[in-house]
């Protein structure tokens, strides 16, 4: 290793070098990063760590700020932990904030940092730039604008705290809730002396669990109900969750629906107990609902059940960043869901076996009604004219069948056939974008880049893919080699906005001409053709017959190690 003077903590260290350590400290693998003059100070501290031999975490240069934040997502999506985000001032941050704000709805801890200038060149020392006093600096600082859309959100004041601020918010991203966490930290504290006092190294938040006698009184309610049923949104982001709620649910033989709203994979959908995406014919039915990790179960939240008693589990039932939300909760059991899973499937003794047998009975009637229903749809899309989206969902659950696939989903239109026939079923295995649309391509490459060894398929509308910053994301596919397969449900339409028009307007002008604006595709170039500068594998399908040979290939050329783009034209 070749001596230095500039080593963390000796003189010549700085803001940047306090930075470097700190996300050192808190055991960040990545620092994800679009680019802003102000990050000069932790560009200098990495160089000097890599020629010195010194640890840090690995430096991804990436070209748009989307990128930056939805490959942080992705990556937390799979590993749960902080890792570190950098944008440029209050205007990257800007730029980045629908996708730092989807990582808020994911639940996915990062640190997210950018920067402003405090003295505008008017003290001595280093000159931070006229463009700080023109045109980057914002009212109340960055901090301010980023409180609505982050769990926490401050500003690092001087470069003695820079190191324990960036462990701090490391350590509130975390934590239940988890969520990015902002902090602003001017050019100035980065381009200060540091003394060396660095952050100590920050270790995994504790668990929480409820009493015994609190999960005694759910084990209760639940053998003296007759029609249970489990309603869970994102069971299966929590760590084993997943595994815990299969257990929890055979234990007493409870059916579980994953509405709509669900964020990731939570139950197998292959399971006998799996009762589907629609909780309307619960709610007359069930005599009690169990809501495991389900922040919004009732749409419109008025829409209360009408006898079933409500028991929430979930770590932080009442969700601060949520703007309304109603429970309707009886009876709540807070903490560590998986543990109180586990509790409550331990406490499955002397059931009402009469009750049990007839919910078995009832659940394997209404799967078996499931599983027709869906050979019937693909049976039915495979003889029609065209590219039926249910064709397309089911040619790849065949073809992803083994292989150990991830699946992040960023369709409106299709989202529903995507989740009813792909029918994942094991944990992390698949993932729908949350917030605004545009984020998609750079949450599967996080994935990819969490779990390397595994498939990992997008799947999106050709509305959808257009909101995305396609070329930094190839961009980042590339130079970073991380293959992907992105399928391209392609109708030609924004056909979401189209049906809301019809649905308020159904007898309007728009409807009496034809004139539907707002919504025509038509006119975009082929979708496909955008990956071919990169040299990735692209291919347009329009014919049913061409559909499954260019998903194999597609497949195999990802296997090969490139990202392939399958733009498949659908009829709906």
């Amino acid at each position: 290793m070749t001596d230095t003077t500039n080593t963390p903590g000796a003189d010549g260290a700085d803001g940047g070098d306090a930075f470097v350590s700190a996300f050192t400290a808190a055991g960040a693998d990545y620092l994800f990063c679009s680019s802003g003059s102000e990050w000069a100070p932790v560009w200098e501290s990495l160089a000097r760590r890599h020629r010195d031999g010194l640890p840090c975490p690995r430096y991804l240069d990436l070209t748009h700020e989307t990128v930056a934040v939805g490959m942080a997502t992705g990556y937390g999506l799979v590993t749960r932990r902080p890792q570190g985000v950098l944008l440029h001032a209050a205007p990257g941050l800007l730029q980045g904030s629908m996708a730092v704000h989807g990582a808020l709805l994911a639940g996915v801890p990062m640190v997210v940092a950018s920067s402003e200038s405090t003295t505008y060149g008017d003290a001595p020392g280093h000159d931070p730039g006229g463009q700080w006093y023109r045109n980057l600096s914002i009212v109340g600082g960055p901090h301010g604008v980023a409180r609505p859309f982050t769990k926490w959100a401050n500003e690092a004041a001087s470069v003695h705290t820079l190191p324990t601020m960036i462990t701090r918010a490391a350590e509130l991203a975390w934590r239940a809730p988890a969520g990015p966490a902002y902090l602003d930290i001017p050019l100035e504290i980065l381009l200060e002396k540091w003394d060396g006092r660095a952050a100590k190294p920050i270790v995994e938040p504790g668990s929480t669990h409820s009493s015994p006698e609190e999960a005694d009184e759910v084990a209760r309610m639940i053998r003296e109900a007759e029609n249970p049923v489990i309603v869970t949104e994102t069971a299966g982001r929590e760590t084993g969750g997943f595994e815990a709620l299969v257990a929890f649910a055979e234990a007493w033989q409870i059916p579980v629906v994953e509405p709509d709203s669900a964020v990731c994979g939570n139950f197998p959908r292959t399971h006998p107990l799996h009762a589907g995406s629609d909780i309307g014919p619960w709610m007359d039915e069930a005599d009690l609902i169990l809501l495991v990790n389900c922040r919004a179960p009732f749409y419109p939240p008025s829409r209360r059940p009408s006898k079933a008693k409500i028991v929430v589990i979930d770590e932080v039932p009442q969700r601060p960043h949520v703007v309304y939300q109603v429970l309707y909760a009886d009876r709540y059991l807070e903490g560590d869901v998986a543990n109180s899973l586990r509790q409550l499937a331990k406490r499955a003794k002397d059931p009402d076996e009469a009750a049990a047998i007839a919910r078995r009975a009832t659940q394997a009637e209404r799967h078996a009604d499931e599983q027709a229903a869906l050979l019937a749809a693909e049976a039915k899309a495979a003889e029609a004219e065209g590219i039926d989206p249910v064709l397309v969902a089911g040619t790849l659950r065949k073809l992803l069948d083994g292989r150990d696939a991830i699946v992040v989903d960023e369709t409106i239109t299709h989202s529903r056939v995507v989740k009813r026939h792909l029918r994942t079923d094991a944990p992390d295995s698949y993932y729908y974008v949350q917030g605004g649309l545009g984020q998609g391509i750079a949450v599967a490459l996080g994935v990819k880049l969490a779990a390397p060894e595994r498939p990992v398929v997008f799947t999106v509308g050709d509305g959808a893919f257009t909101y995305n910053p396609v070329i930094p994301s190839y961009d980042a596919s590339r130079a970073y080699d991380l293959p992907v397969l992105i399928v391209v449900f392609n109708n030609r339409v924004y056909k979401s906005m189209n049906l809301n028009h019809r649905r308020f307007y159904p007898d309007g002008a728009a409807a009496e001409t034809g004139e539907w604006l707002g919504t025509d595709l038509h006119r975009l170039p082929r979708l496909a053709s955008f990956a071919e500068p990169f040299g990735m594998h692209t291919e347009t399908v329009d014919t049913p017959d061409a559909l499954a040979p260019a998903l194999e290939r597609a497949l195999q050329a990802v296997a090969d190690g490139t990202t392939a783009v399958v733009d498949v034209l659908v009829t709906r």
